[in-house]
């Protein structure tokens, strides 16, 4: 979800999705998919945000899982969704940048996958609008997936597992629409709002956060909420945090962040705010993955920036002091409050990879 040429890739598939909508194929009648409510905790609202056009459902939601984990969706057979994407840390790869079918590392660190639907803008500019649009990028670009159009269609259709599951989700034949449609239920699955803090908040564990923890979390809602807004902890707006000075134009203008999409010159550097959720698992941090820890980004915060003329006005004062003044023991409690944002929930069974090893490239699983 990182590609740099997102654009350019929603545009070509996007075309070639149009004139899939059209294609069918004989398939048995299947009956209509099966709604499902998804659990959603109060303090995110108590409902899944999902497009009227695309509702969630117990079969889109199991053929998009399916897709995620599968590699043989990519160019080599070898890199899936969540060879990028790992459940067990949080949705990210660990890694500065990723590598992919190419060989070559990614231009932008990958974003962590968490509450994406809440979210209105993707990829680290804001690149894609919605979910089904963002599968377009990853899947086809020669960095990441490197899926072939052909081939992939051919692959789904010529398996009649894929071809079952299609027909229960979608009552159609494997089509790249449909495809985009699946694996957008599944990541809309992607919910965090069970964590240590979440008990706190909610007040069914008044015992949930220690006192450093608690005092952490006073001092994130006077320093840090203005941007990572709870209880999502992002405001889905793009900032200029201080990280740097210059902003090339060299590889499709990657390094201006927003305005690489808007052309406007005061969008220059500003990245799109991350949510804090499960932050303690998604190392390395910011748009780049340049710090390895959590003392290292509040340190940044601290003084470690640097001015450029849309630096955000919370980072530094007009004379160049930071807002943000922490004593060293404030800043451990700040990230001590950070790691009680993470929790177990997104190892339930139905969100992660399936329980039996899947064939590349197959809808069946192993026995």
């Amino acid at each position: 979800m990182s590609a740099p040429a997102s654009l350019r890739w929603i545009a070509r598939a996007g075309v070639g999705a149009l004139a899939l909508a059209a294609w069918t194929c004989s398939v048995d009648e299947a009956p209509p998919p099966t709604p499902i409510r998804w659990p959603v905790p109060a303090n995110l609202g108590g409902e899944l945000p999902s497009p009227a056009r695309n509702p969630i459902t117990a079969e889109g939601v199991a053929l998009g899982r399916r897709l995620f984990f599968d590699p043989g969706l990519s160019r080599t057979g070898t890199i899936a969704c969540a060879t990028c994407h790992r459940p067990e840390l949080g949705f990210s790869d660990g890694g500065e940048r990723s590598v992919g079918a190419s060989g070559r590392p990614l231009r932008r660190h990958t974003p962590a996958l968490v509450n994406l639907a809440w979210m209105d803008g993707y990829f680290w500019d804001g690149g894609a609008r919605d979910l089904e649009s963002q599968v377009f990028a990853p899947l086809f670009s020669d960095d990441e997936m490197g899926a072939d159009l052909d081939s992939l269609l051919a692959t789904l259709r010529g398996d009649p597992g894929y071809v079952d599951a299609f027909r229960q989700a979608f009552g159609a034949a494997p089509s790249l629409p449909f495809v985009a449609r699946a694996l957008a239920q599944y990541e809309r699955t992607l919910v965090a709002a069970d964590s240590r803090y979440d008990r706190h908040v909610r007040g069914e564990d008044p015992t949930a956060l220690g006192v450093d923890e608690r005092r952490g979390l006073e001092l994130f809602r006077q320093s840090c909420a203005g941007c990572h807004v709870p209880d999502l902890f992002t405001d889905g707006a793009y900032h200029n945090t201080g990280l740097d000075a210059v902003f090339p134009e060299d590889h499709e203008r990657v390094a201006w962040g927003r305005a690489r999409i808007t052309g406007e010159c005061g969008d220059i550097g500003k990245f799109r705010t991350p949510s804090l959720r499960n932050v303690a698992l998604t190392a390395p941090y910011m748009h780049d993955g340049r710090f390895a820890t959590l003392g290292e980004v509040v340190d940044h915060y601290r003084g470690g920036f640097v001015r450029s003329p849309t630096l955000d006005p919370r980072i530094a004062g007009p004379d160049g002091a930071p807002r943000i003044v922490l004593s060293d023991d404030d800043a451990a409690a700040l990230v001590a409050f950070l790691e009680a944002l993470t929790e177990c929930a997104l190892e339930n069974p139905q969100v992660r990879a399936p329980n039996r090893r899947s064939t590349p490239g197959t809808g069946r699983e192993d026995p």
